[in-house]
């Protein structure tokens, strides 16, 4: 293990926030993270030294894994086909809980009006709810309770600050590069989703969630927290980070991107690894299940500097769980090194 580098208050509320503790692992691989990085102001949330409880069940069975969506007894608004859906999202302001019902599966669910920090507005599925797709170009909102089979890729778009996507399905995204969900922001939650056969087809680079930073339009993220989503059948990365000095050559160099969470999510893909970081500060990876037939788990390069990894369970037909270049070395707490990204 290399010496412990500086972590932000921003990063370690990523790690340790309590809403998003996983609940397919327990919340053991959380509270180890964080009595490694000895976080003081966690001890108390977190205990460290014995373990005491039993661990959360397994999540349900079925096609999706995805927890259902909690009841939404309180609908301000609501929708049951394209037209409602509309009116519905035209007028919404803060705290506003729109639910939707039905077959949707032709409209695409688009939000561009959010609502405030403290109340963001809700667009509420029943966990079947089928729309074209997801996109999201507005502050404060979150999404819940979606399924998009072959929608438009990304299946999700995420674009803003302080965004929920939770509980949702994306099954097989088309056109573009295939992707399942793509993000750009502050403060983006992306938790218990299921994203499953994206293909590498004509080209595409099909990865289950990607960000980058091209240019103003898909700016640097930070403090993302990416928790127990479930990635099958991916034919590209799990996740694919990118931050404005890219080694793609194609970044603005605008800001940077940092404080990017990926914790207790399950990772069934088929690219060299299963999550690569380029040019992103302060990476957390910690608690995720990988069970490809890759070469190694996790790739750090061209000063992907700070990164934490730890209790990450990896598949036995993998090589070795961390792969770094030189650049990325300064502030990294992880298991040893095992070869080149």
């Amino acid at each position: 293990m290399r010496g412990p580098g500086h972590r932000s208050m921003a990063s370690i509320g990523a790690v340790i926030e309590r809403e998003s503790w996983p609940r397919w692992h327990g919340w053991r691989a959380t509270r180890a993270a964080a009595c490694a990085l000895g976080l003081v102001g966690v001890l108390v949330l977190a205990g460290c030294g014995a373990e005491s409880g039993p661990e959360s069940p397994p999540p349900p069975s079925g096609p999706a894994g995805a927890v259902a969506p909690a009841p939404s007894p309180n609908c301000t608004a609501k929708a049951d086909d394209a037209a409602s859906l509309g009116k519905a999202l035209g007028a919404a302001s803060s705290g506003d809980v729109i639910c939707v019902s039905g077959d949707l599966g032709d409209t695409r669910l688009q939000i561009t009006q959010g609502g405030s920090a403290e109340a963001p507005v809700t667009v509420r599925g029943d966990g079947k709810t089928a729309v074209n797709g997801i996109t999201v170009e507005a502050d404060n909102v979150v999404v819940d309770g979606f399924t998009a089979d072959q929608p438009k890729a990304p299946g999700a778009s995420l674009k803003g600050n302080n965004i929920t996507l939770r509980d949702s399905t994306i099954n097989d995204p088309q056109k573009g590069d295939n992707d399942g969900i793509r993000f750009w922001g502050d403060d983006i939650k992306i938790l218990h989703n299921t994203v499953t056969d994206t293909q590498n087809t004509n080209g595409s680079h099909a990865d289950c969630m990607q960000t980058f930073a091209t240019d103003s339009d898909s700016p640097a993220s930070h403090n993302v927290l990416i928790d127990s989503n479930r990635c099958e059948e991916i034919d590209n990365n799990c996740l694919i980070a990118e931050g404005p000095n890219s080694s793609a050559g194609d970044g603005s160099g605008d800001g940077e991107s940092k404080n990017i969470t990926f914790s207790n999510n399950y990772c069934d893909n088929r690219a060299s690894q299963a999550v690569m970081v380029d040019d992103v500060q302060g990476m957390t990876v910690v608690g995720n299940d990988i069970t490809s037939r890759i070469n190694h788990a996790f790739a750090f390069q061209n000063n992907a500097t700070g990164a934490v990894v730890q209790d990450n369970k990896i598949g036995g037909n993998i090589k070795f769980e961390v792969g770094m270049d030189d650049t990325s070395e300064p502030g990294y707490q992880g298991p040893r090194v095992g070869g080149a990204p």
